[in-house]
């Protein structure tokens, strides 16, 4: 089991590892718009554990850039296994 934690209110939610980070972080605040990773509404900061996500997709690298890895997009990101800890 993957463990995400919310920075701002420091709540944990287990996740089964491969899990989407976007019912979690919707339901924790995360405005979301698209859902389809183009309007960036849903735009989180890595406070801990990238290395626990999937690779950035190609809508993030278009939005976000290439090579960031300190801000995901909430819609496209998956919690691969270990403990992640966010801000929004």
């Amino acid at each position: 089991m993957a463990k995400l934690i919310f920075e701002n209110n420091e709540e944990e939610i287990e996740l089964e590892d491969g899990s989407p980070l976007a019912q979690s972080c919707e339901e924790a605040g995360v405005p979301f718009a698209c859902t389809e990773g183009v309007c960036g509404t849903c735009v989180i900061e890595i406070v801990s554990g990238k290395e626990n996500l999937s690779p950035p997709t190609q809508e993030e690298e278009d939005f976000l850039g290439e090579g960031t890895c300190d801000e995901r997009l909430a819609c496209q990101c998956k919690i691969k296994k270990g403990t992640v800890k966010i801000r929004f």
